[in-house]
């Protein structure tokens, strides 16, 4: 099974036709993934912890409103999909014995906004069960690859693997949806889908030393998800860019699929 990279966006996603990103979600099981996954495996962006910790929740998962000062109609917003627990051990078994343990679970934890604002579009029946992974942002882009590959076998087990996050994403700076992008945002982003579409991981896995990473990133924590993805497709892997779009001047909706080396 391929995995992928998708740019969530803000909870208004769930109803605002006005975001682009929106109708490539809302296709997602016509489009872009016919074949119906067993779980779901999604690597938040709104999720750090300093240890990988896995949701491991039995029954239908909480739905976590992590946001303030929207309409409370987006508080009222539910996304009962059950939880994966036999996945959540396996993630921690496969990170556990690749030496990045000791993974934690965590059995009171819902999903974020990361999580089930896209799967409410791309999956709105919420029948299909859902766990979580978090990211450390303490941590490399190399670290969440290497993290990634660890993963990988989820695919052969009928297992969606899907990082949630932005390629850029600097919420300091953001301006009107109609506004110019700077060239710092967009040269960034530039830069990841080349390197991704031409095969250069290697120097995606060193984003950090790219002049721009830090003015797109305050926090690498939304762009790490990319990483995990990408690692979990497995070595020789295809990337795909599925949809590409921009909100807020900064915000990038960049997405991806990485396809398996044959």
């Amino acid at each position: 099974m391929d995995t992928f990279f998708i740019a969530h966006g803000s909870v208004k996603v769930t109803v605002d036709e006005t975001f682009p990103v929106r109708s490539f979600l809302q296709s997602w099981k016509s489009d872009t993934m016919q074949e119906t996954p067993k779980a779901i495996l999604m690597v938040s962006g709104h999720w750090d912890t300093d240890a990988p910790t896995v949701n491991l929740v039995h029954g239908a998962n909480d739905t976590i409103h992590d946001f303030t000062g929207f309409p409370e109609l987006f508080y009222q917003l539910k996304y009962p999909a059950p939880g994966a627990p036999d996945v959540a051990m396996r993630v921690k078994e496969l990170l556990d014995t690749s030496g990045f343990g000791p993974v934690k679970t965590e059995k009171a934890r819902g999903l974020d906004h990361a999580v089930w604002v896209p799967l409410m579009l791309m999956y709105p029946e919420a029948n299909i069960p859902v766990c979580e992974l978090s990211v450390q942002t303490g941590r490399s882009a190399e670290y969440h690859y290497n993290l990634g590959k660890a993963l990988a076998p989820l695919r052969d087990e009928g297992v969606l693997i899907i990082g949630s996050g932005h390629v850029a994403h600097n919420l300091k700076d953001r301006g009107p949806n109609d506004g110019p992008t700077p060239k710092w945002a967009s040269d960034f982003d530039t830069w990841v889908k080349d390197s991704l579409l031409n095969g250069r991981y290697d120097e995606v896995n060193n984003c950090e030393k790219v002049p721009g990473y830090k003015m797109n990133h305050l926090k690498p924590d939304h762009l790490f998800p990319l990483h995990v993805a990408l690692g979990a497709a497995g070595k020789g892997a295809k990337a795909t860019l599925i949809h590409h779009s921009w909100t807020e001047s900064v915000i990038s909706y960049a997405s991806y699929r990485f396809t398996a080396a044959q």
